[in-house]
């Protein structure tokens, strides 16, 4: 057996490694042939037994209130969690055996600590389900090891990321050690500890068995009432329209017969974009080799822990007294047909692409140049946009469910996504914030769109073991989306940020036009790398944890809007219309707030799930009725409203709105004007004097109140102007026609000239808004947030007798008392902070924090975060003024300063145009 210091010195210059292959086919081939049990990293397999029946191996029911389709790991965990809350006429339909498309071969590698506080809690429920619940119901082992997990750390941002990580893990209960070098020495005798900086120690980490597990999970949901069928591919999902015209799930078509059916979750990994298309439903991931070799026998490295080299792109996994060695290239190999056929099969290994993680692990455990390849593992694997999974309900079908895309991590989040996903089905809703994993998450314009998903996911892929900055942006699939004044602020040295598609302005670099390029594939498959790339390099000079270079630049800009007049281009925003017989009963049911006011009225309100948490927060404008003036008003002979929603969760919006004027029943409509017109934003103590000479109309406050808004002439174009603030001062919004609003754009310039106007971008809006206090929805304000419990009681109109979506929840919370609420925090240190540092109160944690920036008027870092009393009372405001609070950040305590109201014009004078 060759060792694999030679074998891969040989490997580089020979065609064919000097190992058995585990299949006799070219590299980019699949191979039909079910896998020889050497070649198995497990001791146990789903395998179809010889001789066992080609058929179904339970008789198909006629009906079902779910069908799950896909045996893996994420099928298996929906259907245990549907039964144990209850829903037991469920099928689970697999097309071979369980496990057989890519979960039999993962690497079952679960780690606790991650860059999200909600995947922390799906991973902490995935570990109970795997090494406690699932044991004590069945009396099964499901081949959990607790071993450990180590994280590597070559330099000292990495290190300050996994600090970060060891900080939110502690809100968490997730015991973590900063190892030292030596310290790791001591841990793991066989490391090469020459060139670290450092580790994170994560004692309770471990490794599952995917057989073992999906075994367990498939008996314990048979013994609730589910039918799991094996053998039985799904050939077609019969939808029907309604008489509203909404699609819906009617069946699940076998070649064994028809299962009806309301609801059908696409649980099918690499195969799930065929059973999408079955649907008319879009489902954007790709299908990539994804490899890791098996060693031979390692003496000592017995129970050490599972180690993540993540500079090196390397993962080693403890696998008995053997590694395994896997990681994330560059270069990863695309599926490019993928069969059906394909079941408990791999792939050749192409050393050529695979051999740098074998240089990476050499490296950190030297004792691995003298150790043979026992077997390699190349299988198929689903990736998505941006290495997040795709669920929830489809947008373009009613009751059909995605649980797929799950990017090589399908087994360590598959407890946590079943649960969530499970009570998506029964509820309507998740419980936690499932946003980051929500198909709604992406613009329709995209999930179909072949170049996106795929240089997406190419760049998620390769970026998967990169440190996670703050402020960080994609370099595929760029422009997009471009609103009317792109060409203009690229001019003019915008720094763009994406979202949903959209470029949008991030801050204003005073060296020059730095545009997004095409996407070169980081110099992958023989694609020429850009040269000479301005906005790579600005970029790459935001990847720190400390203050970026131009943190004087967004200072200018947010100080130049506290003093005298910025203008920003919000276009990217969403532009719905609701129009209709039923357009106030919708209005009513859907918006927290009263927005029946009179026609000029614009009210902030947030949208409710029936538990009571923001879907959404955004603007609504009540219109005058009349005849169309498109883009600028509706044809509307009653109630119209115009919506106005941030633009990277319109789509979400858009949905959320659709799917409750579809369940109420409502007779009104829905139309999306985003990309007719555009919109700036002029916010200061000068923008009433710069937009006087620009507007026909009495800007003063008697004429122009606050939250109200009216068609006027700007520069000899009509616009929509609205007297708001998303910064905290007196300013205005124009909605623009597409046509008008370069001139209206050159206009407001030219007038503001003299008052010292500038552009300003997004990076200004994010530390102007935390100054103010004013929330960001998924940041400060999510699904499993109440507006109560974020501060935002005055959206709600719960002094009316008006019902509303989610009210039932608010009256109690406001008569029980907040459990957790939402609190502003200031440090005297000059230190940045970025979100997830952990809240300590009287030292004992009690939440993190959500967002932090730096306020440049008030010159402190300040955040915000919900807080709990650790003894489950009531967070009452006496708590929070009684209570001694420090923040932690990589590690190190700061003594910080609780604030019931914003430090920054508590009184709202600013908006209001009153500057002392």
């Amino acid at each position: 057996m060759a060792f694999i210091g030679r074998a891969v010195r040989r490997l580089v210059s020979a065609a064919r490694p000097p190992v058995a292959p585990l299949c006799r086919t070219s590299s980019r081939s699949y191979s039909t042939e079910h896998t020889s049990e050497k070649s198995v990293p497990y001791e146990k397999t789903l395998k179809q037994e010889e001789g066992a029946s080609t058929g179904p191996t339970k008789p198909l029911p006629r009906s079902a209130d779910v069908v799950v389709i896909g045996g893996g790991s994420i099928g298996c965990q929906t259907v245990y969690h549907l039964a144990k809350m209850g829903m037991t006429n469920v099928a689970l339909l697999e097309r071979d055996r369980l496990t057989a498309g890519t979960t039999w071969h993962t690497a079952g590698l679960l780690w606790q600590l991650r860059p999200s506080d909600v995947e922390v809690e799906l991973l902490a429920h995935t570990r109970n389900v795997i090494s406690k619940d699932l044991e004590e119901e069945t009396g099964l082992h499901t081949g959990w090891i607790q071993n450990g997990g180590l994280f590597i750390a070559s330099n000292k941002q990495r290190l300050d990321e996994y600090k970060r990580l060891m900080s939110l893990g502690k809100v968490y209960g997730i015991e973590s050690y900063v190892l030292s070098p030596a310290e790791t020495k001591e841990l793991y005798p066989l490391m090469n500890i020459d060139d670290l900086y450092g580790t994170l120690y994560v004692p309770k980490d471990g490794t599952m068995d995917p057989a073992g597990t999906c075994t367990t999970l498939s008996r314990a949901a048979t013994a609730r009432g589910v039918t799991v069928i094996e053998n039985c591919p799904v050939t077609g999902i019969q939808v029907r329209t309604d008489d509203l015209g909404v699609k819906k799930v009617k069946a699940v078509e076998t070649p064994h017969g028809a299962i009806e059916t309301p609801c059908v979750v696409n649980c099918a990994g690499v195969w799930a974009t065929r059973l999408g298309e079955m649907a008319g439903v879009n489902v954007p991931l790709i299908a990539m080799h994804h490899a890791y070799v098996v060693t031979e026998r390692i003496e000592g490295i017995q129970n050490m822990p599972n180690v993540r080299d993540h500079d090196a792109s390397v993962y080693l996994r403890l696998q008995g007294d053997a590694l395994s060695v896997g990681g994330y290239e560059q270069n990863p190999i695309f599926w490019e047909e993928v069969s059906d056929k394909f079941a408990f099969s791999l792939f050749d290994l192409d050393w050529d692409v695979f051999m740098q993680h074998i240089e990476g692990a050499i490296n950190r455990v030297p004792v691995l140049e003298q150790t043979g390849i026992k077997s390699t593992v190349c299988g198929p694997e689903s990736f998505t946009a941006d290495h997040k999974p795709l669920m929830g309900e489809a947008p373009e079908v009613r009751g059909y469910f995605l649980g797929c895309g799950f990017n090589s991590a399908g087994m360590m989040l598959g407890g946590g996504c079943g649960r969530e996903l499970a009570k998506w089905i029964i509820h309507g809703r998740p419980e936690k914030d499932m946003y980051g994993y929500d198909i709604r998450r992406f613009h329709s314009s995209l999930t179909d769109n072949a170049r996106w998903i795929r240089e997406r996911s190419h760049e998620s892929y390769a970026k998967n073991y990169s440190v996670v900055f703050p402020f960080d942006e994609p370099l595929a699939s760029r422009n997009m989306r471009k609103d009317p004044f792109h060409e203009v602020l690229t001019e003019q040295g915008c720094m763009f940020q994406e979202r949903h598609g959209w470029e949008r302005p991030g801050w204003f670099n005073k060296d020059g036009p730095a545009p997004p390029k095409k996407y070169d594939y980081y110099g992958a498959y023989n694609i020429r790398k850009n040269e000479n790339y301005k906005y790579k390099e600005l970029l790459g000079k935001e990847y720190t944890f400390d203050f970026p270079p131009h943190h004087d630049v967004i200072k200018s800009e947010c100080l130049s809007c506290r003093h005298d007049v910025a203008v920003f281009n919000m276009s990217y925003f969403g532009k719905f219309y609701l129009t209709g017989p039923d357009a106030k009963k919708a209005a009513d049911w859907l918006f927290s707030a009263d927005v029946n006011k009179k026609p000029g009225s614009t009210v902030y309100t947030c949208m409710l799930n029936k538990r009571g948490g923001a879907e959404a927060d955004l603007t609504v404008s009540r219109l005058e009725p009349g005849a169309a003036k498109l883009p600028l008003a509706p044809q509307s002979d009653g109630d119209a409203y115009y919506l106005a929603i941030g633009g990277g969760v319109a789509e979400h919006n858009w949905n959320h709105i659709r799917t409750v004027i579809q369940d109420q029943g409502f007779h009104c409509q829905l139309t999306d004007h985003s990309e007719d017109m555009g919109m700036i934003s002029i916010q200061g103590p000068k923008s009433r004097q710069v937009l006087q000479e620009v507007l026909d109309a009495d800007l003063s406050n008697e004429a122009f109140p606050f939250s109200t808004h009216k068609l006027v002439n700007a520069a000899g174009h009509q616009v929509r102007a609205m007297r708001l603030s998303f910064v905290g001062e007196l300013g205005w919004e124009l909605h623009i026609p597409k046509d008008s609003c370069f001139p209206v754009y050159r206009a407001v310039m030219a007038a503001g000239a003299k008052h010292g106007i500038i552009n300003s971008g997004y990076r200004a809006i994010d530390s102007l808004s935390i100054e103010k206090g004013y929330r960001h929805w998924h940041a400060d304000l999510r699904p499993d947030d109440t507006p109560l419990e974020a501060g935002l009681a005055f959206t709600c109109k719960l002094k009316s007798s008006i019902p509303f979506q989610g009210r039932e929840t608010l009256e109690r919370q406001k008569e029980e008392g907040l459990r957790r609420r939402i609190v502003c925090f200031t440090i005297d240190e000059k230190i940045p902070m970025f979100g997830l540092e952990a809240i300590f109160r009287n030292g004992v944690p009690v939440g993190h924090l959500r967002r932090a920036d730096y306020g440049f008027f008030i010159d402190k870092t300040l955040g915000y975060g919900y807080i709990r009393n650790p003894d489950g009372g009531v967070v009452s405001a006496d708590f929070i003024k009684t209570g001694e609070f420090t923040l932690e950040r990589m590690g190190v305590a700061y003594k910080a300063k609780a604030h019931l109201k914003s430090p920054f014009d508590p009184e709202n004078k600013r908006v209001k145009g009153i500057y002392e």
